[in-house]
């Protein structure tokens, strides 16, 4: 056995099996004297509001700036505002031609003057 979680329990019970057992105890929401911690990376961040456990320590409120920037993603890729061309790889004409040329074709099926560059 590798090790044995101890979750959403007194402080003293996961000291006291912390003691007696050999296996080395994770804790989660058992105390400080478990021989290691477990925190959510969910929880320590904050991303998650609908329920918080006791023993849960947030170290940041993310979960609001990530869904507000996660709109605006939606948002601006709907509105064809993103990718921008700040956002695009170029193609030079002379690279445009030759492939072109390759393919044996005038221009690919659905390309626009716009996006060509």
């Amino acid at each position: 056995m590798f090790s044995i979680v101890l979750e959403s329990m007194p402080a003293r019970l996961g000291a006291l099996i912390t003691e007696l057992i050999d296996v080395p105890t994770i804790g989660i929401g058992a105390g400080p004297d478990t021989d290691g911690q477990i925190l959510v990376l969910h929880d320590l961040l904050g991303l998650f509001d609908q329920f918080k456990p006791k023993f849960v320590k947030r170290y940041a409120e993310l979960g609001g700036a990530i869904r507000d920037a996660v709109e605006q993603y939606r948002l601006e890729v709907e509105a064809r505002a993103f990718p921008s061309d700040e956002h695009t790889y170029r193609m030079s004409d002379e690279e445009w031609a030759s492939l072109q040329r390759r393919l044996g074709e005038q221009r690919p099926v659905g390309a626009s003057e716009a996006r060509r560059d």
